[in-house]
């Protein structure tokens, strides 16, 4: 077959219960479209015959697979094969567990699927699984082939009777199968050709199927995202960039547009789009692995998600509600701590609450467990030990879904449904607002930076009321003027007496002093000092409030004495039974392991 070099590329999954004839089905689409290396299929075909072993088209994958391993440049995690139409890129499916990381963790996003059934074993647990997955991420263009047709006699009865079964499985889950194609891969009946012995079908053969898919809408259309995965610094003189880099996951972006971050909505504008030994672009769209540099410098982080002022935003909060697909060895439990990854973004989460679990091959709903065993699907809503940004998965994939890692194994993955508005969400609309509306000075952040030889830090020191705290702090506060660097003691005794006079001080009112104290800090930090506060008895929700005021990449929490924070939020922890002096010297040698401060000479 001719190829079109204009031809665009279509993405596909070949999907199936184990021994149902995926890869049978993959080798014929490649042998029979010509898209095999010349002399492969002889190759594999004498191959089978020195080893008196009945050759099969499976066998080209596994023959491909060999050659990959030897440095032959063919892709066979993603091989293609081409029409009159296009290329197609199958993407590498080998059981659903691997589906759905590589669908999820974005390592592969599909147009469409084929999803294989043996006509002799009929609808299967997998079969029933796959096609949950199929709906839950969103892929809409699905053929169902019923293959090993030959094996039933290519029986109309035995076709309709699955079909219709199948059928009744997906309804429920609102997959409507765009067609469904009776096929014997090993015989190539109705892949390419159509088939003498299918003559009571009158539909479309696979190719023709595949050809008949529309292509997805461009990533380009949609608003601009991109999550940093690093931000690179240099140290040879005179270049003193600081280069934002990630993958552009949706929409363009061009040299002058202003740009915030989230979820600490710091705005900038960009300066130069980098590329490594290439020439600078001014505009990068969808698809495009690339780096920034911004007018002004700002702190930033990896994970946080970078979008375009003017466009809608991302959403931001620390609870989502989200489908799930769990895997398991052991359930997902209330009460205890997974990982969530989204996009570059990593952060402790739990289970706030479940609303509802089946089984996804069989559809039996439950609306009062307390967990999610293995191969179950739940709707439920995550609560994240920091706020985060996201899209809903039908808006934008790609910051939409996300996987769940339990010790150091993915073992769960979804897609983002609903926002949850958790108790900071009217607080982040008022720092937004102040972000927006800040007045920079026409000292750039950076220029303090170098004249200081730091960046500005909060360095909360928090434990149990008696705990020492301020003299531990008043020492490193000390250390670090001595070094040269610009440093401020802020005791919360004086907001109170102070600042926070016009406050009564009970527990209806301490919110409000908690705020105050982060607006504070914000303001010295903005003025590129280290500014050193201690505060007693907070809890995750303070110290959240905190960050959410001062930025958590800028914040150093060092508990004093018993942790009873969640993890990942404490970044040193002091023992009290260690004097003010030795802990002070602890907090120094981590700031230090930082590079936060510079090292005492």
């Amino acid at each position: 077959m001719a190829k079109n070099s204009q031809a665009a590329k279509m993405n596909i999954v070949i999907v199936g219960h184990v021994d149902h004839g995926k890869s049978t089905v993959i080798g014929r689409l490649l042998s029979d479209t010509h898209s095999l290396p010349q002399g492969k299929l002889d190759q594999v075909k004498a191959e089978c015959a020195r080893n008196s072993k009945p050759f099969e088209y499976a066998f080209l994958l596994d023959a491909l697979k060999d050659e990959q391993a030897q440095g032959i440049t063919i892709d066979t995690a993603r091989s293609f094969f081409k029409s009159q139409k296009r290329e197609y890129i199958i993407i590498d499916a080998p059981g659903h567990i691997e589906f759905l990381k590589n669908m999820i963790s974005g390592a592969a996003r599909a147009e469409a699927a084929l999803l294989v059934i043996d006509a002799k074993e009929g609808v299967q647990e997998n079969s029933k699984r796959h096609g949950y997955l199929l709906s839950m991420l969103g892929i809409r263009q699905v053929a169902v082939c019923i293959n090993k047709m030959d094996l039933v006699e290519y029986s109309e009865k035995v076709f309709k009777e699955i079909e219709k079964e199948y059928r009744t499985f997906l309804k429920p889950i609102s997959l409507e199968p765009t067609a469904f194609i009776p096929i014997a891969a090993m015989l190539g009946e109705n892949m390419v050709e159509t088939s003498k012995n299918l003559q009571w079908y009158h539909g479309k053969t696979i190719l023709e199927m595949l050809d008949s898919f529309e292509k997805a809408p461009s990533l380009e259309n949609k608003p601009f995202r991109m999550s940093v995965q690093a931000i690179y610094k240099f140290t040879e003189e005179g270049d003193d960039r600081r280069i934002v880099a990630g993958r552009v996951e949706s929409g363009s972006i061009a040299v002058g547009d202003s740009v915030v971050f989230l979820p600490s909505h710091k705005r900038s504008e960009i300066k130069t789009i980098e590329e490594f030994h290439a020439p600078a672009r001014k505009r990068v769209i969808a698809g495009t692995s690339t780096g920034f540099t911004l007018k002004e410098q700002i702190y930033i982080n990896r994970g946080d998600v970078m979008c375009k002022s003017g466009e809608e935003h991302p959403l931001v909060s620390s609870l989502f509600q989200a489908e799930i697909f769990w895997m398991g060895k052991s359930p997902m439990v209330m009460n205890k701590e997974y990982k969530l990854k989204i996009g570059t973004a990593s952060t402790p989460i739990q289970i706030h609450e479940i609303k509802r679990v089946f089984d996804a091959s069989e559809l039996k709903k439950s609306e009062d467990k307390k967990q999610i065993d293995r191969h179950e699907v739940a709707q439920c809503v995550l609560e994240c030990a920091r706020p985060i940004a996201f899209d809903l998965a039908q808006i934008i994939e790609a910051t939409g879904r996300f996987v769940i890692i339990d010790q150091y194994d993915i073992a769960g993955g979804g897609i983002i449904s609903a926002l949850v508005r958790d108790k900071e969400a009217h607080l982040r609309e008022q720092v937004e607002a102040r972000e927006m509306n800040w007045d920079f000075s026409i000292v750039d952040p950076k220029e303090r930076e170098i004249r200081y030889g730091h960046a500005p830090k909060l360095i909360l020191l928090t434990g149990k009321v008696g705990v020492d705290k301020k003299t531990i702090a008043k020492e490193v506060e000390k250390s670090i003027f001595e070094r040269g660097g610009k440093t401020y003691f802020l005791g919360i005794g004086n907001l109170l007496r102070g600042l926070d006079a016009d406050v009564e001080k009970n527990k209806s009112t301490r919110k409000e002093h908690v705020r105050r104290l982060g607006e504070v800090s914000h303001i010295l930090m903005d003025a590129g000092l280290i500014v050193l506060a201690t505060a007693s008895n907070l809890n995750d929700g303070e110290l959240k409030l905190l960050q959410e005021l001062t930025d958590r990449s800028s914040m150093v929490v060092v508990n004093v004495g018993e942790n009873h924070f969640r993890e990942g939020i404490v970044d040193l922890n002091l023992s009290a039974q260690d004097s003010a002096l030795k802990n002070a010297g602890k907090v120094l040698s981590f700031l230090e392991s930082e590079k936060m401060i510079r090292s005492k000479t």
